[in-house]
């Protein structure tokens, strides 16, 4: 397997700005490419193309990361096959969009038995501690996989799925959850203010505790369930408290409904 890879990253946005700057601060980081109309400034080592006429003949990457908003996809991928020519057929796609099946992907490549890799990272892969789920499709060789979770596994943890439907589950579960535990710290920050505490204290007490609970969740042994029941003291303050979020139209309630959602909308994206 090469040692250095070379990447063609497409779209520099929230979740392609967010690989980018994992990579580069990554102990091995690749040779990257950027297209993308708006980034103002590379990372150093680093050339960005404004648009794919712009791409020059030395670019042969070894991946793809197509990071653009799915209704810009098509055109995007005809535009470098365009640009690339065969040098797109010695690469493999990797997509970190929602929505968009292999199928679809290599189509638009113009390529039936294009090697395509779709993942779910989430933003998380900024500081090196993102969750990726990764499918990849019967035409990608071993060791292109083997690249593709490499590279990943350098931004967080990757978790392989034997199923392209798998990844719904994925965005659900992992893919939009920061957002679900952003919003959880801001409303303990909120309430922590409206209970007499300053803005700073509450600040640092709420982010403090999410990080200590993600620490413990990552390095003990015990499941989820058995962590909550040994700090929940019976009749006590955090029992009381759970009475109130485990009622059944509360958490139980609203956590599938809020998966569902996702999964609904990641069908609707397919579209």
């Amino acid at each position: 397997m090469m040692t250095t890879p070379t990447l063609l990253l497409v779209g520099c946005g929230k979740m392609g700005g967010a690989l980018m700057r994992g990579w580069v601060s990554s102990p091995n980081p690749p040779r990257i490419f950027i297209l993308d109309r708006k980034l103002q400034d590379a990372p150093a080592g680093s050339t960005i193309f404004r648009s794919p006429e712009e791409i020059t003949a030395d670019v042969a990457p070894d991946i793809i990361i197509l990071a653009v908003k799915p209704a810009g996809a098509e055109a995007m991928l005809k535009a470098l096959r365009q640009a690339l020519g065969d040098r797109m057929d010695k690469a493999a796609l990797l997509s970190v969009m929602a929505g968009k099946s292999c199928e679809k992907l290599a189509e638009w490549c113009g390529r039936a038995d294009m090697p395509i890799i779709r993942t779910m990272p989430n933003t998380p892969s900024s500081v090196g501690a993102g969750s990726t789920g990764l499918y990849a499709s019967p035409h990608v060789s071993e060791e292109q996989k083997k690249l593709a979770i490499r590279l990943m596994e350098q931004v967080g943890t990757v978790v392989p799925v034997p199923h392209e439907e798998d990844l719904r589950s994925v965005i659900a579960i992992a893919g939009s959850a920061p957002a679900y535990v952003f919003l959880l710290a801001e409303l303990l920050e909120k309430t922590g203010q409206d209970l007499g505490l300053e803005k700073e204290a509450a600040r640092t007490l709420v982010r403090s505790m999410i990080h200590g609970v993600g620490k413990m969740l990552h390095e003990l042994p015990e499941d989820a369930e058995t962590l909550r029941k040994n700090v929940t003291s019976p009749n006590g303050t955090t029992a009381a408290a759970l009475d109130v979020f485990m009622a059944e139209e509360h958490w139980p309630r609203l956590v599938p409904l809020a998966a569902e959602a996702a999964i609904k909308r990641s069908r609707e994206l397919d579209d």
